[in-house]
């Protein structure tokens, strides 16, 4: 097995998490998530890890030149079946996750459900010009379900900027260390690198240690399945689609909510989403799953 590397792996984490600084600053510096600037710099800091993986790659050659596809999982889709259906799985189930999510919370208690859709439809119609008539509340929630699958898709292209690094560079660089402990480190990771935003109330509404502590708790759950993702199939492909998933479908509790919910507890990263990750991921590991994984490379270091 290939040793682990510590100068390189450090130097990533500080480059990616040092680049979502300097992103961020100008909301920091101005109106913070109500900063016009927002809706650009939000989807550039997604892309501050795969800066930063390309950075070490080549500064420090780790991984050596002649391995860097296969290490980052770019190429080759090999074998295609497994990862083709392992894209397939990170496509569609983060949604399905999402939905189990919400109903654990609301057997929980932590929302109240409401399946007339009468608070949602409340605010559309005060999100709509004065005397444009709302359409059918049915038929919005409707099709924004059926709008998850194309909104992954779309997502995908700044979901990779983040799994290039995180899953595509920083998971096979610690996996040396042994499978769980890659696993739960990169989620961690992934999950102080959003402090930014998080401080600034982004996700949690939360503007303190607390909001940066429940993200790492969901990026720390997710990151188990999407690393599942990425080691069982050798390939970063399938986290990517299932971040773009994940993405897309975060906001569903909002279509079923009765009141605002709290996302600390309720939302896609929140508690809730800890129980139903941990539940998959129980299962894999009883299944034998972590244990069925290609080589990620054959010479690392």
């Amino acid at each position: 097995m290939n040793s682990f590397r510590t100068a390189p792996t450090v130097a990533f984490v500080l480059i990616a998490c040092a680049l979502a600084w300097v992103v961020a600053l100008p909301l920091w510096l101005g109106r913070g998530l109500a900063e016009p600037l927002a809706p650009l710099l939000l989807p550039m800091m997604m892309l501050t890890p795969a800066v930063a993986a390309l950075v070490v790659t080549f500064a420090t050659r780790v991984p050596p030149g002649g391995e860097r596809l296969r290490f980052l999982g770019l190429w080759p889709l090999r074998p295609a079946r497994r990862i083709v259906w392992l894209m397939l799985a990170g496509w569609l189930v983060p949604p399905v996750i999402i939905a189990a999510t919400v109903a654990v919370a609301a057997a929980l208690g932590f929302i109240q459900l409401d399946l007339t859709f009468s608070a949602f439809a409340e605010q559309l119609e005060q999100a709509l010009p004065p005397g444009v008539p709302a359409p059918p509340v049915e038929v919005v929630v409707v099709s924004q379900l059926a709008m998850v699958p194309l909104a992954a898709l779309i997502n995908a292209p700044l979901a990779f900027g983040e799994e290039l690094g995180w899953r595509g560079w920083l998971l096979p660089a610690l996996r040396p260390l042994g499978t769980w402990p890659a696993l739960l480190i990169s989620g961690a990771i992934w999950g102080i690198w959003h402090s930014p935003i998080i401080l600034l109330g982004y996700n949690f509404g939360r503007t303190d240690v607390t909001g940066v502590l429940f993200m790492i708790g969901g990026c720390v759950a997710w990151g188990i399945l999407l690393g599942w993702l990425r080691l069982r199939s050798g390939s970063v492909w399938p986290a990517v689609l299932a971040h773009g998933a994940l993405n897309a479908a975060g906001g569903a509790v909002l279509l079923v909510s009765a009141t605002q919910p709290d996302f600390a507890l309720a939302g896609p990263l929140g508690v809730t989403s800890w129980i139903v990750c941990g539940l998959i991921a129980g299962a894999l590991l009883a299944t034998g799953q972590f244990r069925r994984q290609p080589e990620l490379a054959r010479r690392v270091a």
